[in-house]
């Protein structure tokens, strides 16, 4: 007995989408459709081919295992199973299917620090009426509960996003960025091909060089080895003192300690964080009492079309391995991503 194990909860999948699965299973394989530790353990020595959240290290005992295609996009835990890199399988994953939600909640969080949105909501929380003074009216109003200065706003338009990472979310980024006028920079391993939306397209060996020139950096970068505190104390220097940090990739590709040295000497204006070296991060982080910075709890990618969108990628992927087509979303197991 041969089974294709579906880890995800019963009522992720649309009755429509699981039909289709159903229909393009192969016919040697027995659908297990479970969140159940015990009975995942139980058919583990059977299971040919898996798809969902599953741990990583549950495919250490899977000895027939030939396909894996995890419902999230991040794989950097291939890092801590090396064993896992020259096992026989195939590692497949949804990227793509966040690029919407993701780069609407960097423009959201870019938003808030550009207008003051944070500070108008605890205004609003307060019932006070805060206005922005414009200087130098704004040094009288300096005192007063939750008034800024509106010479600490900034406009996108006519700014400078440098792009971390071109993947799906970082093309799309750099496609929004452009309806606000803005001029971008794209950074990556590879220069070869061209990047729509780009307005300049450097290899990461150039990050220190077009680092100065940047108003927005946002990192979507996947984490590996040689993304590691990828912006350390060398790099945050280089960046312009009225310069935004977004961080929606990997917490790991940002030196945390280096950062909030940066943000409480002014290196940088403002960081806006979605992911953390730790998580949750932990309540004693200074992180969480800087008025320079915005925090999300690692939820860019939420998003009531996640399991559709997931869904339909991986049905296109089991209909393409059904029929010894090659796989969309292909991971490379070594480079882990």
């Amino acid at each position: 007995m041969s089974i294709f194990l579906l880890k995800l909860g019963q009522n992720q999948l649309t009755e429509a989408q699981m039909g289709a699965i159903k229909e393009r299973l192969p016919d040697h394989l027995q659908l297990v459709h479970t969140n159940d530790r015990e009975t995942i353990e139980q058919v583990a020595p059977h299971v040919e081919a898996i798809a969902g959240w599953f741990k990583p290290s549950s495919l250490l005992n899977m000895p027939n295992l030939k396909w894996a295609h995890f419902w999230g996009v991040g794989t950097d835990w291939l890092q801590k199973h090396p064993e896992m890199v020259d096992m026989p399988f195939v590692l497949t994953n949804v990227a793509g299917h966040s690029r919407t939600q993701i780069t609407e909640h960097i423009f959201g969080m870019l938003l808030t620090l550009a207008r003051h949105l944070d500070n108008a909501v605890l205004a609003q929380h307060a019932a006070v009426w805060a206005r922005t003074y414009s200087p130098p009216e704004a040094e009288k109003f300096k005192d007063t509960p939750f008034a800024h200065s509106s010479g600490d706003m900034f406009e996108l338009s006519d700014k400078t996003m440098l792009i971390l990472g071109l993947g799906g979310i970082g093309s799309r980024t750099a496609k929004l960025a452009k309806a606000f006028d803005m001029h971008t920079i794209g950074v990556r391993r590879t220069v070869s091909k061209p990047a729509k939306f780009v307005d300049r397209l450097v290899g990461i060996d150039q990050l220190d060089a077009v680092l100065p020139k940047a108003d927005v950096v946002v990192v979507t970068l996947p984490y590996t080895q040689e993304t590691h505190h990828l912006l350390n104390a060398k790099t945050l220097a280089l960046m312009k003192p009225s310069s935004i940090l977004i961080n929606i990739g990997r917490g790991e590709i940002i030196d945390e300690p280096a950062l909030i040295v940066a943000l409480r000497n002014k290196t940088i204006r403002a960081a806006a964080l979605d992911v953390f070296e730790q998580e949750p991060l932990p309540a004693d982080s200074p992180l969480w009492q800087m008025k320079n910075v915005l925090i999300t709890s690692h939820y860019a990618g939420s998003s009531p079309r996640y399991h559709e969108r997931a869904g339909q990628i991986f049905i296109d992927n089991l209909e393409r391995w059904r029929d010894g087509r090659p796989l969309n979303n292909l991971v490379d197991k070594k480079a882990g991503y």
